[in-house]
């Protein structure tokens, strides 16, 4: 067996990272007693994690140095370059042993499969996973049940409660379920579907989006009515004017940020195995798209390390990449064999195209460290050149893993089988949001832009963390700009670019998400997606002040740059934001800054 390449004794004595990241590893990730003691440090879970996931190497070889990928997969996580999804890190070496953060379960129109499919909620969300439905297929609200007219509740009141189910249990115990449901443009329900969070305390764990073909984006350009189907005979009911829907769909984001776009048909121009059928959702918030049943389990590189000094300046270290990329598609395609899936169907379907998804974070913080702006022309070639290079060397690990222990089980038949491509992985790269992940790490999440250089953090049950860009410090102090009044004025305002004694050209890099114009937020969408197997995941952030057509605009817009979904947000369209400047930061300031 071609063992991987060793990395560089790079590993510190202390893990280096953050007040806030170990403030977040202690209260979601690190294990505990029965008395609720934490009885790991860091490098502990690290070390839990790079054995669990290393001892997958005897399925394949029981000769081989497992000791020595044991090494290189905690180098990669102790040095923050990579690290895979929460419930891998909350569960490698446990019990509990389920390793996968995304999943996909259909609904169908009975009440013995819609309970199923809602015992299978509480399954993947006690362990710790995040789940993506289709209600399509689920009569309309008032069809008949049987010899029972109007009985039917619809899809609107079966999600909610789904909604209630995923509520009642924290995924693996630490956090509320991350799911995402569609419902198909030509369902009967759609209108009720499209309003259902006009009550904002209503699905607040369930991310909605509308699921539209190119058909009916074709029909929202020229104006023409679109047929509504009844989803238990396939007839056409009625008939809505699709550029009525569209606005519909529009003003509803405008107001709440729901629902979002799938375009369904974009997705499955993309379906590795299409003998397998179509996919009819995307998970979580965006990243995956599925089959029914199957599962997927994701790893981040963090962008902001992959750079080298030259005595021009920082560049991509490429190089460096080329090592990484491979281990993390080999950890990635370990999860599989040692992750304990929660049901049958789910081993069975995960297992059937082994699906991994690496993708990357810190991508603002490394135009930042580069000097580039994230609205500008060179950082869509950087997210080009970047993603296209992860991507193709990902094929590459995959195919060198296929050699050594054999293609995915559906690869006959598959888009690999007619390119005579052997394969380990029917996809191999993803965007995901990294919510979390980037707190551990230290970085910008996913693609996104930073949010601010200042802001406030509400995600631990109430409990508010500063965070400050470590790059902006360095540079107001370097720059001679800082003071303490300075950074507490800006996390209340967030007007970084009205600040005259921050030099200009600090202020281009430091751009913030609304600031960047949302055609930008595309633009850098696109770019990653055009080189990425699966979905990305990304927010396109408006300003408060934005209007209906410019959400509009940006719908329309994704749909042409060939997206496979878009979400927007427009600020304080919800009273709870994750992210926040506000005056309860300045206290935070004072005390981070006491002694300037």
């Amino acid at each position: 067996m071609q063992m991987p390449n060793t990395l560089e004794e790079s590993v510190p004595k202390k893990m280096l990272i953050s007040a806030n990241a170990l403030r977040v590893l202690e209260k979601r990730y690190l294990r505990r007693n029965r008395a609720s003691e934490i009885i790991e440090t860091p490098e502990d879970m690290f070390h839990r994690v790079a054995k669990a996931v290393a001892s997958a190497e005897f399925k394949y070889d029981p000769d081989a140095d497992v000791a020595m990928v044991e090494k290189n997969f905690y180098q990669l996580m102790i040095n923050l370059e990579f690290l895979p999804n929460s419930p891998t890190l909350l569960n490698a070496g446990t019990e509990d042993g389920q390793l996968s953060s995304c999943f996909v379960l259909p609904v169908h129109d009975s009440i013995e499969e819609t309970f199923d499919a809602v015992k299978y909620t509480a399954l993947i969300h006690k362990s710790g996973g995040g789940i993506g439905y289709d209600f399509s297929q689920v009569r309309a609200k008032g069809s008949s049940v049987g010899d029972h007219p109007n009985a039917a509740g619809g899809p609107v009141a079966l999600i909610d409660v789904f909604a209630r189910a995923a509520d009642y249990i924290k995924q693996g115990g630490v956090r509320r379920g991350c799911n995402s449901v569609v419902l198909s443009v030509d369902h009967p329900d759609i209108l009720d579907f499209i309003k259902a969070k006009n009550d904002p305390l209503a699905l607040t764990n369930f991310h909605n989006s509308v699921s539209v073909t190119d058909d009916f984006m074709s029909r929202v350009r020229s104006g023409e009515n679109y047929p509504i189907i009844d989803p238990r005979n396939g007839k056409a009911t009625l008939w809505l004017r699709a550029r009525d829907v569209f606005n519909l769909i529009v003003d509803q984001a405008w107001r709440t940020g729901d629902p979002g776009f799938v375009f369904i048909d974009r997705v499955n121009r993309d379906n590795p195995t299409p003998l397998l059928g179509r996919m009819k959702t995307i998970t979580g918030c965006g990243e995956q798209a599925l089959l029914p049943y199957e599962s997927c389990n994701l790893g981040s590189i963090n962008l902001a390390m992959m750079l080298k000094n030259q005595p021009e300046g920082l560049e991509i270290d490429f190089e460096k990449l080329s090592r990484i990329v491979p281990l993390a598609v080999r950890f990635l395609d370990n999860v599989i064999d040692i992750n304990r899936l929660p049901f049958l169907e789910v081993e069975q379907a995960t297992k059937r195209t082994r699906k991994i998804g690496l993708g990357v974070m810190g991508f603002a913080d490394m135009l930042i460290r580069l000097g580039i702006p994230y609205n500008s022309t060179k950082a869509i070639t950087v997210a080009e050149e970047v993603m296209e290079f992860i991507t193709d060397l990902a094929h590459k690990a995959s195919q060198q893993l296929a050699i050594e222990r054999g293609v995915f089980p559906a690869w006959s038949g598959s888009v690999y089988e007619a390119e005579g491509m052997p394969m380990r992985n029917a996809c191999c790269t993803t965007i995901a949001p990294t919510g979390t992940l980037s707190i551990i790490a230290g970085v910008s999440s996913g693609i996104e832009p930073i949010f601010a250089a200042v802001f406030v953090r509400n995600i631990l049950e109430g409990e508010n963390l500063l965070e400050i860009n470590p790059y902006f410090e360095e540079a107001a102090r370097e720059r001679g700009f800082f003071t303490r009044e300075l950074f507490e004025q800006l996390v209340t305002s967030n007007h970084l670019h009205l600040r005259k004694e921050i030099p200009e050209d600090i202020r281009k890099i430091f751009v913030t998400a609304h600031r960047v114009s949302p055609d930008w937020h595309v633009r850098v969408q696109a770019a990653f997606q055009r080189q990425t197997d699966n979905a990305v995941s990304k927010t396109v952030n408006f300003p408060k002040s934005a209007t209906r057509a410019d959400i509009a605009k940006v719908f329309m817009m994704a749909y042409e740059q060939g997206l496979k979904g878009i979400t927007v947000y427009r600020d304080k369209s919800r009273d709870l934001q994750p992210l926040c400047t506000s005056e309860t930061g300045m206290n935070l300031v004072g005390r981070r800054f006491k002694n300037d």
